[in-house]
């Protein structure tokens, strides 16, 4: 089975090289489900009810999200109106919405998907990862063949710590967060995939999304000033994972960096 995860997609490039490049990614590695992660979907920060169907129209079987999962307070009522989106596993129960996720896959297969937020450098604080990431597998694995982990983290250490903290129990542990495509992607000992960050999907003439000259002023003068989107230099970003979901261990993991045609 061939799954795409779609990192961070950030606002309305991003948005838009998700819908353009989205297809052509599923016809050349015969991709059968889609996972994306929609923090910043909406300006960067957070997601709307219409950007959660705007996506999902677009080809997503499942979105994930982090830390500004609330930003834009009118997604909050109705996440349960919203079954394909999830906030992080290890928010308050009271929290609205839900952690994990089994879906259906080819062939009849059930695929589990859990999103874990890291607890180090991260605002808000959540409860504790590990904790979370035991009991979400264990919940998932009674009923899932393969299961996917976002764990969106600041910290490189803990999402690698936490991939091989579920090596073997899991059939991928996909890093987000950070913005920036890392280069480390590879089968762990027991067959999980893992990639420390899938990278961002949204405008790479940037600072991770942000309009560089304001960034620049920001870390050069100490003054604070509202940060605004970018939009130039679209691109796609996450990996593709072959996954055997007789075994739920992965074969393979590739990236892809697509640019929108326009702007290369």
């Amino acid at each position: 089975m061939k799954l795409f995860f779609s990192g961070d997609i950030f606002g309305n490039t991003g948005r838009r090289a998700f819908r353009q490049l989205l297809p052509g990614v599923i016809r050349e590695f015969g991709v059968e489900l889609v996972v994306a992660n929609c923090e910043n979907a909406a300006v960067g920060h957070g997601i709307t009810p219409e950007i959660y169907k705007e996506l999902v129209g677009a080809g997503a079987d499942c979105l994930t999200s982090g830390n500004h999962i609330f930003d834009k307070q009118e997604i909050v009522p109705v996440m349960d109106q919203c079954p394909l989106l999830l906030r992080p596993y290890n928010y308050p129960s009271r929290t609205p919405g839900k952690g994990s996720i089994v879906l259906d896959g080819p062939d009849g297969a059930k695929i589990g998907v859990t999103n874990i937020m890291g607890a180090v450098f991260m605002n808000p604080v959540p409860g504790d990862p590990w904790e979370a990431a035991e009991k979400a597998v264990l919940e998932l694995q009674k009923e899932a063949d393969c299961i996917l982990v976002d764990m969106h983290a600041e910290v490189s250490s803990e999402k690698q710590a936490m991939a091989y903290f579920l090596d073997g129990q899991v059939s991928a542990v996909v890093g987000t967060h950070t913005h920036v495509q890392t280069a480390d992607e590879r089968l762990l000992p027991g067959g999980t995939a893992y990639i420390t960050d899938a990278g961002m999907t949204g405008p790479y003439d940037s600072v991770i999304g942000m309009d560089a000259e304001i960034s620049i002023r920001r870390f050069t003068t100490k003054i604070p000033e509202k940060g605004q989107m970018a939009e130039r230099g679209g691109r796609l970003c996450g990996v593709v994972i072959d996954i055997d979901p007789q075994t739920g261990k992965s074969r393979s993991i590739v990236r892809v960096n697509r640019a929108l045609e326009e702007q290369r």
